[in-house]
């Protein structure tokens, strides 16, 4: 009682307290450790599972916005051609409309595609079919709303094209690989050379002219052949775009002349000699 009564009265036991404080101090630190050894590893754990959670949240967010920025760039992409294709069909000297793919054939070796305009838009087979590029194919069969497309890079597909460098007329076939067509019965001196665009004739009353349909990658020269094999590639997004415009209708050609008697005779007279000749 005598050292509390001068300890609060006088306070002669200050330095006393401090030396003894600091004695016991790590003693206070050694107990007190465990319980914060204790609070940080919680504290840790706690961070942890929720930096995890974090991370998964913006995890799932970027992958969210990535989609929704790769659904945007389609769709800017989309709106760009469409906005071509609008120019296309406003400037167009025939009458064209806007058709779009909903399927394609399932057949690897056919290079097929269907759009969504039929009977009932007025579609009819034979029309050409071209993109914001050039010709994407034609159209060979009609549903009420549907229609079949062929590429031109189909096996059995054929367009009358011609050199935009010099005029020279020919016919490319497609190759069935959608990448390629090909320039047939080309004599090894055709005046065509590597880079030259190909565009439609026009001569045929079909294909409206100066489409762009392929450009000439490679040609092959062997003098033991007297054909040259070239290699072209087609021009339009044959297996790019959605929307597609079809061409609805085109100048009318005159009819081709009847047969003559002056032409008939030579003919007649080739099968009489052909009798004859034992």
């Amino acid at each position: 009682m005598l050292l509390l009564f001068v300890d609060a009265r006088y306070k002669y036991l200050e330095s006393t307290r401090e030396v003894i404080g600091v004695v016991i101090y790590p003693f206070q630190r050694l107990t007190a450790l465990p319980g914060e050894m204790m609070g940080q590893i919680s504290v840790y754990f706690e961070t942890q599972n929720q930096l995890l959670e974090d991370n998964q949240q913006l995890r799932l967010q970027h992958d969210l916005d990535a989609a929704q920025l790769a659904q945007l760039s389609a769709i800017q992409a989309e709106n760009a051609q469409l906005r071509i294709l609008q120019e296309l069909e406003q400037r167009a000297d025939y009458p064209v409309q806007t058709a779009e793919i909903v399927y394609v054939e399932r057949d690897i070796f056919k290079r097929k595609l269907f759009v969504n305009k039929g009977s009932q838009a007025n579609v009819q087979a034979g029309q050409v079919v071209v993109d914001d590029a050039g010709v994407v194919g034609q159209v060979t069969r009609v549903y009420p709303w549907l229609s079949e497309v062929t590429l031109v890079t189909d096996k059995d597909h054929a367009v009358p094209i011609q050199v935009l460098r010099n005029g020279l007329r020919a016919v490319v076939f497609g190759s069935g690989d959608i990448g390629e067509m090909a320039l047939r019965y080309m004599p090894v001196s055709t005046d065509i050379v590597e880079g030259d665009v190909l565009v439609t004739s026009g001569i045929d009353g079909t294909y409206p002219p100066n489409l762009p349909v392929a450009k000439v990658i490679k040609i092959e020269r062997d003098p033991a052949y007297p054909f040259s094999r070239i290699t072209c590639v087609p021009l339009a997004g044959v297996d790019r775009h959605r929307a597609l415009l079809i061409v609805s209708g085109l100048p009318t050609l005159p009819k081709q002349p009847e047969t003559t008697e002056a032409s008939v005779e030579p003919d007649r007279m080739k099968k009489r000699f052909k009798r004859r000749k034992p």
